[in-house]
């Protein structure tokens, strides 16, 4: 198998992974934890993950940020 077929693959994986999650804390299915923290900086834990996230990866949340998506979070 090609090992761009396996990176593509695991990264599938870690998407629905992350869109897991954010199912579960009550976010949109089809959004990721970290579109839907940089649509809410205005709450401290999301703020502080925020950091966090940029910290590891610049400019992580506005490269993350899904405007089309979060409509179906409870």
């Amino acid at each position: 198998m090609n090992s761009h077929i396996i990176v593509r693959y695991f990264w599938n994986l870690l998407i629905a992974v992350d869109q897991l999650a954010n199912t579960i804390l009550f976010g949109d299915p089809d959004e990721t934890i970290s579109s839907r923290a940089a649509k809410n900086q205005d709450r401290w834990y999301w703020r502080r993950l925020g950091r966090i996230l940029n910290r590891i990866d610049k400019d992580h949340l506005a490269k993350s940020r899904e405007d089309d998506e979060g409509g179906r979070a409870l």
